[in-house]
């Protein structure tokens, strides 16, 4: 059939998208199939210049679903970029040994705990945007460039800003939950390949009318 192989590199003629699962080697960073970063420089060194200040035994991981769109100069800082904002100083002593290191509790335990980075699936995030520690992006949404996501942003949404904030909904509510509902990011290869078109129908009112029969709803 002719599918597009998720565990390619690269792949296209291009060389600059990069399906970045199968470059990634970091045990707290998931990827799902087809996402891809695109970089004219680099695309294969998402992890090492993408994800920053990523130690795994931090215990914060980055999870980004399948199908989603991450273009050049995207990053992503994980949870150990944070200092310690609970004390006086939030000078890191312990990092630069000497009698600093042993008078100062261990670093990474002093550290603010924002939790996971989770982005769903589909969505797609402008150049040079930020994505901070803890932050939840849902399925569908649309990060401005060179936004700064410091806060969570609702599925099929479009953010963006210093800070990052909701500009708009893609779409109408019972869309939403329709396409929610019918996770097409998760279809067998065949099912997903006769569904493209539909997925590329700007007629809203016709994708509505398919999404309710494919889901056995009654108009």
């Amino acid at each position: 059939m002719g599918l597009p192989d998720p565990d390619a590199v690269f792949p296209n003629e291009y060389g600059t998208s990069c399906y970045i699962k199968n470059v990634v080697t970091a045990p707290n960073i998931q990827i799902g199939d087809y996402t891809y970063y695109d970089d004219p420089v680099d695309p294969a060194g998402f992890e090492q210049n993408n994800v920053l200040f990523n130690y795994p035994e931090f215990g914060d991981r980055l999870i980004i679903g399948k199908f989603c769109s991450i273009a050049a100069g995207t990053q992503f800082i994980m949870g150990p970029a944070n200092h310690r904002t609970s004390s006086v100083s939030t000078y890191p002593f312990q990092v630069f040994g000497g009698a600093w290191a042993d008078q100062a509790p261990p670093h990474l335990g002093q550290l603010p705990r924002k939790g996971d980075i989770m982005v769903g699936n589909d969505v797609w995030i402008g150049r040079e945007s930020v994505i901070l520690p803890g932050v939840h992006i849902g399925d569908g949404a649309i990060i401005a460039a060179r936004s700064v996501v410091a806060k969570d942003v609702p599925a099929y949404t479009v953010a963006g800003g210093n800070p990052v904030r909701v500009l708009k909904q893609r779409f109408p509510e019972d869309l939403v939950q329709l396409l929610l509902a019918w996770r097409w990011w998760d279809l067998p290869p065949a099912e997903l390949a006769e569904a493209v078109p539909l997925l590329c129908d700007p007629d809203l009112d016709a994708v509505r009318t398919d999404l309710r029969r494919r889901l056995g709803m009654a108009e």
